[in-house]
């Protein structure tokens, strides 16, 4: 039996053979968007699973419905308002780089708020802040779920 970690993840992970710590204010916007990605993707993922054993389709349409672009661009707006300056720097950063890909199905603002929300996201993993990551998740889902609960939908 494993056990208890006294390191988080990227401890581990920096000490991968081949690997090493990515420096979150040397990287590009669209590469902390990259990372941020990621590490949301895992965040709803893991909660998504948390619910209980189903169909992995059912995991992917619920998990869907947090990762689009509009729900992260709404996300966002609900919590640009508990952002610091350097917080909201990153964001910007992020959501005014000039991306090669077009938004799928999604309009551009949402496109590029969502950008900067995972940009943001990337940054703050990066630099190792995962209980304000935590919590600026916490403050968009609890946002996301406001909205579908007043629309009436799960």
């Amino acid at each position: 039996m494993e056990k208890s970690v006294e390191h988080g993840l990227e401890y581990y992970i920096d000490r991968m053979p081949g690997t090493g710590h990515a420096d979150a204010k040397s990287c590009s916007s669209l590469v902390l968007a990259y990372i941020g990605d990621c590490v949301f993707d895992l965040v709803i993922k893991t909660r998504v699973a948390a619910r209980g054993n189903r169909q992995v389709h059912a995991l992917h349409e619920e998990t869907s419905h947090y990762v689009q672009a509009s729900a992260q661009s709404y996300m966002m707006r609900g919590i640009q308002e508990h952002l610091t300056e350097e917080e909201h720097a990153v964001y910007r950063r992020g959501r005014n780089v000039k991306s090669v890909s077009a938004a799928k199905n999604q309009s551009i603002t949402d496109y590029r708020r969502a950008t900067g929300f995972e940009a943001l996201i990337g940054y703050l993993y990066l630099e190792h802040r995962y209980e304000r990551l935590t919590e600026l998740i916490s403050i968009g889902l609890a946002g996301i779920e406001k909205r579908d609960n007043d629309r009436g939908t799960e």
